[in-house]
Protein backbone atom coordinates (compact mmCIF):
# COMPACT_ATOMS: atom_id res chain seq x y z
CA UNK A 1 0.00 0.00 0.00
CA UNK A 2 2.89 2.35 0.84
CA UNK A 3 4.13 2.01 -2.74
CA UNK A 4 0.90 3.59 -4.02
CA UNK A 5 0.81 6.57 -1.69
CA UNK A 6 2.41 9.80 -2.97
CA UNK A 7 5.83 10.82 -1.77
CA UNK A 8 5.70 13.48 0.92
CA UNK A 9 8.28 16.25 0.97
CA UNK A 10 9.62 18.49 3.71
CA UNK A 11 11.38 21.76 2.93
CA UNK A 12 14.96 22.02 4.21
CA UNK A 13 15.74 25.71 4.85
CA UNK A 14 19.34 25.63 3.68
CA UNK A 15 21.11 27.20 0.74
CA UNK A 16 23.57 25.43 -1.49
CA UNK A 17 27.06 26.47 -0.31
CA UNK A 18 28.03 27.59 -3.81
CA UNK A 19 25.15 30.07 -3.99
CA UNK A 20 26.22 31.58 -0.64
CA UNK A 21 29.95 31.72 -1.37
CA UNK A 22 31.09 35.35 -1.25
CA UNK A 23 33.58 35.02 -4.10
CA UNK A 24 31.17 33.09 -6.28
CA UNK A 25 28.38 35.60 -5.63
CA UNK A 26 30.60 38.22 -7.27
CA UNK A 27 30.65 36.05 -10.38
CA UNK A 28 26.90 35.41 -10.22
CA UNK A 29 26.31 39.16 -10.11
CA UNK A 30 28.66 39.70 -13.05
CA UNK A 31 26.93 36.95 -15.05
CA UNK A 32 23.46 38.32 -14.16
CA UNK A 33 22.57 35.15 -12.26
CA UNK A 34 22.60 36.54 -8.72
CA UNK A 35 19.17 36.04 -7.10
CA UNK A 36 17.94 34.56 -10.40
CA UNK A 37 19.63 31.18 -10.13
CA UNK A 38 17.74 29.54 -7.28
CA UNK A 39 17.78 26.19 -5.51
CA UNK A 40 15.47 24.49 -3.03
CA UNK A 41 16.10 21.22 -1.20
CA UNK A 42 13.47 18.87 0.22
CA UNK A 43 13.65 15.60 2.13
CA UNK A 44 11.26 12.79 1.20
CA UNK A 45 9.60 10.14 3.28
CA UNK A 46 10.25 6.76 1.66
CA UNK A 47 12.89 4.97 -0.45
CA UNK A 48 13.36 6.21 -4.00
CA UNK A 49 13.42 3.71 -6.86
CA UNK A 50 14.50 4.63 -10.38
CA UNK A 51 11.55 2.98 -12.11
CA UNK A 52 9.29 5.34 -10.14
CA UNK A 53 11.08 8.51 -11.28
CA UNK A 54 8.10 9.95 -13.17
CA UNK A 55 5.76 9.41 -10.23
CA UNK A 56 8.36 10.80 -7.84
CA UNK A 57 8.88 14.01 -9.82
CA UNK A 58 5.15 14.45 -10.37
CA UNK A 59 4.57 14.07 -6.63
CA UNK A 60 7.36 16.59 -6.02
CA UNK A 61 5.85 19.34 -8.17
CA UNK A 62 2.36 18.75 -6.77
CA UNK A 63 3.37 18.56 -3.11
CA UNK A 64 1.98 21.40 -1.00
CA UNK A 65 5.24 21.91 0.88
CA UNK A 66 7.08 22.28 -2.43
CA UNK A 67 4.48 24.66 -3.89
CA UNK A 68 4.63 26.80 -0.75
CA UNK A 69 8.40 27.18 -0.85
CA UNK A 70 9.54 27.42 -4.46
CA UNK A 71 9.07 30.54 -6.56
CA UNK A 72 8.91 30.96 -10.30
CA UNK A 73 9.34 34.04 -12.45
CA UNK A 74 6.10 35.25 -14.01
CA UNK A 75 5.43 37.07 -17.28
CA UNK A 76 6.01 40.45 -15.61
CA UNK A 77 9.45 39.44 -14.36
CA UNK A 78 8.28 39.23 -10.74
CA UNK A 79 8.58 36.15 -8.55
CA UNK A 80 5.50 34.30 -7.36
CA UNK A 81 4.06 31.01 -6.19
CA UNK A 82 3.67 28.14 -8.62
CA UNK A 83 0.23 26.56 -9.10
CA UNK A 84 -0.15 22.79 -8.97
CA UNK A 85 0.49 21.41 -12.47
CA UNK A 86 -1.79 19.08 -14.40
CA UNK A 87 1.05 17.11 -16.00
CA UNK A 88 4.81 16.75 -15.58
CA UNK A 89 7.35 15.76 -18.23
CA UNK A 90 10.85 14.56 -17.44
CA UNK A 91 14.10 13.93 -19.27
CA UNK A 92 16.83 12.02 -17.48
CA UNK A 93 20.27 13.60 -17.48
CA UNK A 94 23.54 11.76 -17.00
CA UNK A 95 25.64 11.97 -13.83
CA UNK A 96 28.68 9.90 -14.71
CA UNK A 97 31.37 12.61 -14.57
CA UNK A 98 33.64 12.59 -11.51
CA UNK A 99 36.57 14.66 -12.81
CA UNK A 100 37.06 18.07 -14.39
CA UNK A 101 39.15 16.26 -17.03
CA UNK A 102 35.79 16.16 -18.82
CA UNK A 103 36.57 19.67 -20.04
CA UNK A 104 40.12 18.97 -21.28
CA UNK A 105 38.92 18.75 -24.87
CA UNK A 106 38.15 22.49 -24.81
CA UNK A 107 41.91 23.02 -25.09
CA UNK A 108 42.43 20.12 -27.47
CA UNK A 109 39.85 21.58 -29.87
CA UNK A 110 41.27 25.09 -29.68
CA UNK A 111 38.22 26.57 -27.98
CA UNK A 112 40.29 27.54 -24.94
CA UNK A 113 44.03 28.29 -25.01
CA UNK A 114 46.56 26.58 -22.73
CA UNK A 115 46.53 29.56 -20.34
CA UNK A 116 42.74 29.32 -20.05
CA UNK A 117 41.89 32.32 -22.21
CA UNK A 118 38.78 31.80 -24.32
CA UNK A 119 39.20 32.18 -28.08
CA UNK A 120 37.16 35.01 -29.56
CA UNK A 121 35.02 35.04 -32.70
CA UNK A 122 32.94 37.54 -34.67
CA UNK A 123 29.74 38.53 -32.87
CA UNK A 124 26.59 36.56 -33.64
CA UNK A 125 23.14 36.55 -32.01
CA UNK A 126 21.20 33.50 -30.81
CA UNK A 127 17.89 33.80 -28.90
CA UNK A 128 18.89 37.23 -27.59
CA UNK A 129 22.33 35.94 -26.56
CA UNK A 130 25.44 37.63 -27.93
CA UNK A 131 27.98 35.04 -29.02
CA UNK A 132 31.44 36.57 -29.21
CA UNK A 133 33.69 33.62 -28.38
CA UNK A 134 34.24 30.03 -29.48
CA UNK A 135 33.08 28.63 -26.13
CA UNK A 136 29.55 30.01 -26.30
CA UNK A 137 29.51 29.20 -30.00
CA UNK A 138 30.34 25.54 -29.26
CA UNK A 139 27.64 25.40 -26.59
CA UNK A 140 24.80 27.03 -28.52
CA UNK A 141 25.26 26.80 -32.28
CA UNK A 142 24.81 23.42 -33.94
CA UNK A 143 26.44 24.59 -37.16
CA UNK A 144 29.64 25.73 -35.42
CA UNK A 145 32.89 23.93 -36.23
CA UNK A 146 33.28 22.79 -32.62
CA UNK A 147 29.71 21.80 -31.76
CA UNK A 148 30.53 18.10 -32.10
CA UNK A 149 33.45 18.40 -29.69
CA UNK A 150 30.95 17.06 -27.17
CA UNK A 151 28.62 14.23 -28.19
CA UNK A 152 24.89 14.22 -27.56
CA UNK A 153 25.44 11.93 -24.57
CA UNK A 154 28.10 14.22 -23.13
CA UNK A 155 25.79 17.20 -23.55
CA UNK A 156 23.27 15.34 -21.38
CA UNK A 157 25.73 15.26 -18.49
CA UNK A 158 24.53 17.43 -15.62
CA UNK A 159 27.98 18.97 -15.29
CA UNK A 160 27.91 20.05 -18.96
CA UNK A 161 24.48 21.62 -18.42
CA UNK A 162 25.71 23.54 -15.38
CA UNK A 163 28.86 24.71 -17.14
CA UNK A 164 26.93 25.80 -20.23
CA UNK A 165 24.38 27.81 -18.25
CA UNK A 166 27.11 29.58 -16.29
CA UNK A 167 29.04 30.43 -19.46
CA UNK A 168 25.97 31.86 -21.21
CA UNK A 169 24.64 33.63 -18.10
CA UNK A 170 21.66 35.96 -17.95
CA UNK A 171 20.33 38.64 -20.30
CA UNK A 172 22.82 41.29 -19.12
CA UNK A 173 25.91 39.13 -18.71
CA UNK A 174 29.52 40.30 -18.42
CA UNK A 175 31.46 37.39 -19.86
CA UNK A 176 34.80 36.04 -18.67
CA UNK A 177 37.89 36.17 -20.87
CA UNK A 178 39.39 33.20 -19.02
CA UNK A 179 37.59 29.89 -18.46
CA UNK A 180 38.88 29.24 -14.91
CA UNK A 181 36.04 31.02 -13.08
CA UNK A 182 33.51 28.92 -14.99
CA UNK A 183 35.41 25.76 -14.03
CA UNK A 184 35.56 26.73 -10.34
CA UNK A 185 31.87 27.54 -9.98
CA UNK A 186 30.80 24.53 -12.08
CA UNK A 187 32.84 22.14 -9.93
CA UNK A 188 31.49 23.58 -6.69
CA UNK A 189 27.85 23.62 -7.79
CA UNK A 190 28.07 20.10 -9.21
CA UNK A 191 29.45 18.85 -5.88
CA UNK A 192 26.56 20.55 -4.08
CA UNK A 193 24.02 18.80 -6.28
CA UNK A 194 25.24 15.20 -6.45
CA UNK A 195 26.14 12.48 -3.96
CA UNK A 196 29.46 10.74 -4.68
CA UNK A 197 30.76 7.54 -3.09
CA UNK A 198 33.77 5.27 -3.56
CA UNK A 199 33.05 1.92 -5.19
CA UNK A 200 33.67 -0.81 -2.61
CA UNK A 201 35.89 -2.89 -4.89
CA UNK A 202 37.44 -0.54 -7.45
CA UNK A 203 37.68 2.44 -5.05
CA UNK A 204 36.70 4.66 -7.95
CA UNK A 205 34.31 7.55 -7.37
CA UNK A 206 30.72 6.86 -8.41
CA UNK A 207 27.84 9.34 -8.51
CA UNK A 208 24.83 7.86 -6.71
CA UNK A 209 22.45 10.72 -7.52
CA UNK A 210 20.07 10.92 -10.45
CA UNK A 211 19.26 14.14 -12.32
CA UNK A 212 16.30 15.16 -14.45
CA UNK A 213 15.20 18.09 -16.55
CA UNK A 214 11.61 18.81 -15.55
CA UNK A 215 8.78 20.74 -17.22
CA UNK A 216 5.11 21.03 -16.27
CA UNK A 217 1.86 22.05 -17.95
CA UNK A 218 -1.51 23.30 -16.74
CA UNK A 219 -4.95 21.82 -17.47
CA UNK A 220 -5.06 23.40 -20.92
CA UNK A 221 -1.72 21.83 -21.86
CA UNK A 222 0.11 25.17 -21.69
CA UNK A 223 3.68 25.17 -20.42
CA UNK A 224 3.82 26.69 -16.93
CA UNK A 225 7.08 25.46 -15.39
CA UNK A 226 9.85 26.49 -15.38
CA UNK A 227 8.21 29.30 -17.39
CA UNK A 228 5.48 29.90 -19.95
CA UNK A 229 8.22 30.64 -22.49
CA UNK A 230 10.92 28.21 -23.60
CA UNK A 231 14.47 29.50 -23.74
CA UNK A 232 17.94 27.96 -23.76
CA UNK A 233 18.63 29.54 -20.36
CA UNK A 234 15.28 28.75 -18.73
CA UNK A 235 15.48 25.44 -16.90
CA UNK A 236 14.53 23.37 -13.88
CA UNK A 237 16.73 20.43 -12.95
CA UNK A 238 16.02 18.06 -10.09
CA UNK A 239 18.75 15.99 -8.49
CA UNK A 240 17.74 13.04 -6.32
CA UNK A 241 20.00 11.73 -3.57
CA UNK A 242 18.56 8.29 -2.73
CA UNK A 243 20.88 7.86 0.25
CA UNK A 244 20.04 11.04 2.18
CA UNK A 245 16.55 11.07 0.65
CA UNK A 246 17.00 14.62 -0.57
CA UNK A 247 15.68 16.21 -3.76
CA UNK A 248 17.08 19.54 -4.95
CA UNK A 249 15.50 21.78 -7.58
CA UNK A 250 17.90 24.05 -9.48
CA UNK A 251 15.99 26.79 -11.28
CA UNK A 252 16.68 29.71 -13.60
CA UNK A 253 14.41 31.79 -15.83
CA UNK A 254 15.71 34.00 -18.64
CA UNK A 255 12.68 36.27 -18.16
CA UNK A 256 10.29 38.12 -20.43
CA UNK A 257 10.22 41.69 -21.65
CA UNK A 258 13.89 42.29 -20.95
CA UNK A 259 14.65 43.25 -24.53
Amino acid sequence: MDDETPFKFTFLPKQLPTLCNKDFRTYFEKWYLLDRLKAWTFSFDKPYQHYKSKEFLTDLLKDESVLQNIQIMGDSGSWGRMDSPSSVDIEQLKCSVTSMDFFDKLKKEGIVRENGSICKCFDEMYEGITISDELRKMILMEDSDNFESYSDDERLELIFKIFSHLVVGGPICQYEDNVQAYYDVTKSLYKDLVCVQKHAETKELVVKSEAYKVTAKDKSGTLMFPSTDEHEQTFAYVTIDPIKRHATILYHCWGKGLW
